[in-house]
């Protein structure tokens, strides 16, 4: 007979409120910290406050997780069942845009700059999916899937604030379905590897398609679907590989 696994909704409060509170202090410059930031060297600068940005989320998600292992063992970690493939993975994206090169306002080497924009943009993914599916996707782990992947999706709308911006409602509709869509394709990943970082990546692809503040205009269209398409097309061939040897070891272990 199966155990229920009961949803402590005290914690994912905690969580929601620790990770809005303080990711967007930064990401709305509240305290004005970007002008004292904008004196660091340009590298440094990127890099410190695509840290700031993400540092809500990993610090919600971190108490948060230790919180839920007193009660339950966590199966989500940052190299899941495999670190070689998680790192495979990674290294991806990061040498595709380093070959690339992007375009850039800090007088930086483009190819340099590429290396250092893809890096930090990594790391922002990994801070984000500690929260997303390293903490809050195993909380809600007992809920069906749908009714799981769109409490994620909702409130991963809301840690944005998108709502308090000049957003139409058309465009916070949209962000919204793309919260959702993204937390049922990453979250298969994530259920697929156990891994963060695995996660990390296809969180990082999006970002790179549309969101992302460390490229911009850096790269065009094609570029873009250059990363988008070499990287997803090997992503996908490693996971189906990772998940044979997944199932060969439960096989292994059943008899």
């Amino acid at each position: 007979m199966f155990k229920t696994i009961n949803i402590n909704w005290k914690r994912v409060l905690i969580f929601f409120i620790i990770a809005t509170v303080i990711s967007n202090i930064f990401r709305f410059n509240i305290f004005e910290f970007e002008s004292e930031l904008e004196k660091l060297p340009s590298w440094l600068f990127v890099l410190t406050s695509v840290f700031f940005e993400g540092s809500g989320v990993v610090i919600a998600a971190l108490i948060a997780i230790s919180l839920l292992n007193k009660n339950r063992k966590t199966e989500i970690s940052l190299f899941g069942t495999s670190k070689s493939k998680s790192l495979i993975m990674a290294f991806i994206p990061i040498i595709i845009l380093t070959i690339i090169g992007v375009k850039n306002d800090y007088e930086l080497n483009q190819h340099i700059y590429g290396f250092i924009a893809m890096s930090g943009t990594l790391l922002y993914c990994i801070m984000e999916e500690y929260g997303w599916r390293g903490y809050l996707q195993e909380e809600l782990k007992s809920l069906k899937p749908w009714c799981k992947y769109l409490l994620i999706g909702f409130i991963w709308y809301l840690w944005h604030l998108t709502f308090l911006t000049k957003a139409s409602v058309g465009d916070n509709l949209f962000f919204f379905a793309m919260m959702v869509v993204g937390s049922w394709g990453i979250g298969q990943v994530a259920e697929s590897t156990k891994s963060i970082l695995a996660s990390a990546c296809f969180h990082l692809i999006i970002q790179i398609m549309m969101f992302n503040a460390l490229i911009k205009n850096g790269i065009n269209g094609t570029e873009k679907l250059v990363i988008f398409g070499v990287s997803v097309v090997l992503w996908f061939v490693i996971i189906k590989k990772w998940e044979k040897e997944n199932a060969f070891v439960i096989q292994n272990k059943i008899t």
